[in-house]
């Protein structure tokens, strides 16, 4: 073991712990922006992509850095919220307390499930999560508490630490802000953790990995609930931006979206998450007038980013700067 340690440390795979500078920089542009951003757009826009540039983060750390395509994500972004939704209006707890429960049980579902996923790999992998996430879909659309059809409907807000009223959008926006960025630093420092670096040489070349003494399966287990629990983290917080919890939410197109948000704005990158999900986002928000249209233009747009933009926006900016964003 002392072996793979100082083999992962001292190889081509090590990299800082610390922040880079640039980093530093691109990360404070962005919160200066964020805080400044309601003044300028509706801020409900904001919070729906700020809850979607979290859920794709959170994908991005599955699929960018741990190697494994899930076609299931939506089990955990659409399971989340539902709990959320249903601790706030039933149960009455506060909105930190709704989120928490909502990831909480995300992390939990996730931690079923990768567990009996892992045991394959490649696509049989992608379609075992898939079939779950199916199997989260119709439990969502039979048990009475979900809503059926109609959801949960009309989530009370609530006062953040039962002090702080998030009944205003303005007051919201910046809970949700905290949230993100929270949620996103995190997931920026698992990556650049000795635990990151593990996770790269896995997807990398996971024989040569098994051979050094890793537990190879562990490793995908942990990294497969942290996504699924951070994917919950941001349907929770969705659904007390919509004050609604939803079977769009669980649906396997949501899984999909969030591969495009992925994928468009860079897999494996740092900042691609951001950029993908904005750009997905304000694309439905802004061309809705077209109706179903949307997907068939989603459709175009990613095609052509596939073949003018193979390693995704942020990734082609990266390579062109020569450096890793």
């Amino acid at each position: 073991m002392a072996i793979a340690e100082d083999t992962v440390k001292t190889g081509p795979l090590r990299e800082s712990i610390g922040m880079p500078r640039l980093h530093k920089v691109i990360f404070l542009v962005l919160l200066g922006l964020a805080l400044l951003l309601p003044y300028g757009v509706y801020p409900v826009f904001a919070m729906k992509v700020m809850c979607f540039a979290l859920f794709a983060y959170a994908f991005n750390l599955l699929l960018g850095f741990g190697g494994l395509l899930s076609f299931g994500h939506a089990a955990y972004f659409g399971g989340a919220s539902y709990v959320a939704a249903h601790a706030a209006k039933v149960w009455g707890l506060t909105p930190e307390l709704s989120i928490l429960a909502g990831t909480v049980a995300a992390a939990l579902l996730g931690l079923v499930i990768g567990a009996l996923s892992i045991r394959r790999q490649g696509i049989y992998f992608a379609m075992v999560t898939l079939a779950f996430a199916q199997m989260v879909y119709f439990f969502a659309l039979q048990v009475p508490f979900t809503g059926g059809e109609d959801g949960i409907q009309s989530v009370p807000r609530g006062d953040l630490f039962g002090l702080i009223s998030l009944r205003s959008n303005m007051a919201l926006y910046y809970f949700v802000l905290a949230i993100t960025f929270g949620g996103i630093l995190l997931i920026y420092r698992i990556v650049h953790s000795p635990f990151g670096q593990v996770l790269k040489a896995i997807r990398e070349n996971e024989p040569r990995a098994i051979s050094l003494g890793y537990q190879v399966n562990r490793y995908k287990l942990i990294v497969f609930t942290l996504s699924a629990a951070l994917a919950g983290l941001a349907g929770a917080t969705k659904s007390q931006v919509f004050q609604l919890a939803s079977l769009t939410d669980v649906h396997w197109a949501m899984s999909g979206e969030v591969v495009l948000m992925t994928l468009l704005g860079g897999m494996g990158t740092v900042f691609g998450p951001i950029v993908g999900a904005a750009v997905i986002v304000t694309m439905q928000n802004y061309l809705a007038t077209f109706g179903a249209w949307v997907t068939v233009i989603q459709g175009a747009i990613f095609v052509i980013s596939v073949l003018l933009f193979r390693e995704g926006i942020v990734g082609v900016i990266s390579k062109w700067l020569k450096r890793p964003l």
